[in-house]
């Protein structure tokens, strides 16, 4: 059999020449956002960062709650809920850095089971009535729940009368978000958890680490986990925050609405909440 010589053309056809300078400019565009920290990995790198950066909560030496407090707002699950922290709930599309790194307004709140003290669950109790810094909380006292200062911004924890507009996403119930606006709209009242008992406290110091009620002072619905509406976020899965007062066959509220303000611990790390027995906390908040 003849040998066949092949012949192989160095001549490329096509449109080769559009082709190549396409992956140039891709590569090109690529090296520039690297550079300007516009790559999605690096938004995620940055935002995590900055949302789980640990914050130092307050100390409670006499056991009572005070304006200026650094707390975490907990609750402690029920029947099918693990226990959850009050979140920023903010994703890559929430961060802005004009005028300096942070996140968008509004931003959404959920209940994320990390329960750590850091910029995504740390908020201040702040006076809107005058009432100084140092101060002791009062049981039906108004006040606001604000963010850390620098990347969090210092944002209100905010609800309104629901709306077809303005609700929850998954429950349709009173939406609860972050503003910077410190009207009435971002006004709460902490109420004692036993109906019964809740007559006695009005005007008398709010313990730290142990159950209250949270109550928007504008439409008086208390503060919510929703167990059965799951949230997917860049943290996990998470659960809603509403603004909604769930009662029982007694008129009493449940146990989606009791929250602890969480407090550290004066004698170790961690939270005064998970380091000792409830039990041992309500003797020191008697004595």
């Amino acid at each position: 059999m003849a040998h066949l010589r092949t012949h192989r053309s160095k001549l490329k056809v096509g449109n080769w020449f559009e082709d190549r300078h396409l992956e140039e400019d891709a590569v090109k565009e690529h090296l520039e956002k690297k550079e300007r920290g516009e790559l999605v990995t690096q938004k995620v790198d940055f935002l995590i960062q900055n949302m789980l950066r640990p914050v130092n909560l307050s100390v409670s030496n006499d056991g009572l709650l005070h304006f200026g407090d650094v707390v975490m707002l907990v609750n402690l699950g029920g029947e099918n809920r693990e226990s959850t922290a009050v979140s920023i709930n903010a994703d890559i599309n929430s961060v802005t850095k004009i005028p300096s790194p942070g996140i968008r307004i509004p931003c959404e709140v959920s209940a994320g089971r990390g329960i750590q003290a850091c910029t995504r669950t740390a908020f201040i109790v702040t006076s809107v009535d005058g009432s100084p810094e140092g101060s002791t909380l009062l049981f039906d006292q108004s006040f606001a729940l604000k963010t850390t200062s620098g990347f969090a911004r210092g944002l209100c924890l905010t609800s309104d009368i629901k709306s077809f507009q303005k609700c929850a996403k998954k429950s349709r119930l009173q939406e609860v978000n972050l503003d910077d606006s410190s009207s009435f709209l971002s006004w709460w009242k902490i109420v004692h958890f036993d109906p019964q008992e809740r007559l006695g406290h009005e005007g008398q110091p709010v313990h730290a680490n142990k159950k209250v009620l949270i109550t928007h002072c504008k439409t008086n619905q208390a503060l919510a986990v929703l167990g059965d509406q799951v949230i997917w976020t860049m943290y996990g899965k998470e659960y809603e925050v509403t603004a909604h007062t769930f009662l029982d066959s007694h008129k009493a509220e449940q146990e989606n609405n009791h929250w602890v303000l969480c407090t550290s611990d004066p004698a170790g790390d961690g939270l005064v909440l998970f380091n000792r027995p409830q039990s041992a906390v309500d003797s020191k908040a008697l004595s």
